[in-house]
């Protein structure tokens, strides 16, 4: 269970080798994607299988792609990500323009996922950036999150051109975000291209998970390969151990 203001690291890695260097600590939920499919790209079952049977004892997510109005398609994804043995199936909601619809499929995957273990959570994500290609807006990813009984509703970025979470919607709309989840029993999960620099935003907006990849990545490059040394450095600054010096000027990214 959380701790009282304890923000728990989602990291993802897309494969074998690097799902090992976080075992030794660093993620609180190892995130299995593929980054080379977008922005929650789905892994083959054989990554997925061999990544959690690599060390069991851990908490894995499992995202099932950047999904669009194919329910029946998607649930079945949905069942065999929790059938492989995920503790999060995540499914980032892009070709939606109609909450209703969205709500339907998201209801109909979380079904999929509770078939498997009931204590499989489902993880709605929506899109901060949601203008730059006509997805649902924040309030819509809520209302079909909560119509489905999402465990998890994520604000993520789907366009990954460096551009942060931060620059995709101002600090007070993410805020309302978190408060209206909250109010409605969801968790909730931050991500989108953030960075150490975002530490001070992130602490103050206290979601329940944040998830990083590119964050972690050498030259903060996602379609780079995770860095152990970067995971236990974003780590320790999570948990106000560390004042991470890195290339750029802070000025550039919100305050609190």
């Amino acid at each position: 269970m959380k701790e009282k203001n304890k923000i728990e690291l989602l990291i993802s890695p897309s494969n074998l080798k690097e799902a090992r260097a976080l075992f030794s600590g660093g993620a609180d939920i190892i995130d299995v994607k593929n980054p080379a499919e977008g922005s929650l790209g789905a892994n083959f079952p054989w990554v997925i299988r061999d990544i959690i049977r690599a060390n069991p004892r851990a908490r894995f997510s499992v995202a099932i792609g950047d999904i669009f109005y194919k329910p029946g398609s998607f649930s079945l994804a949905a069942y065999a990500a929790a059938s492989l043995g995920a503790d999060y199936v995540k499914a980032g909601f892009f070709g939606f323009s109609d909450k209703k619809l969205a709500g339907e499929t998201a209801r109909r995957l979380r079904k999929a996922v509770k078939m498997v273990r009931k204590k499989t959570s489902f993880v709605l994500a929506g899109y901060a950036d949601w203008k730059r290609f006509g997805g649902l807006p924040w309030r819509d990813i809520l209302h079909a999150a909560s119509f489905a009984g999402a465990d998890v509703v994520m604000l993520d970025t789907y366009v990954k051109d460096g551009k942060s979470l931060f620059d995709a919607m101002p600090l007070s709309e993410i805020r309302a975000f978190l408060q209206k989840a909250g109010g409605l029993g969801l968790k909730t999960a931050l991500a989108g291209s953030l960075r150490p620099a975002h530490m001070p935003a992130i602490k103050s907006l206290s979601p329940d998970i944040i998830g990083i990849r590119g964050g972690v990545c050498r030259g903060f490059d996602r379609n780079q390969p995770i860095s152990a040394g970067m995971v236990k450095k974003f780590k320790r600054e999570l948990n106000g151990d560390l004042s991470w010096e890195f290339p750029g000027n802070r000025s550039d990214f919100p305050d609190p």
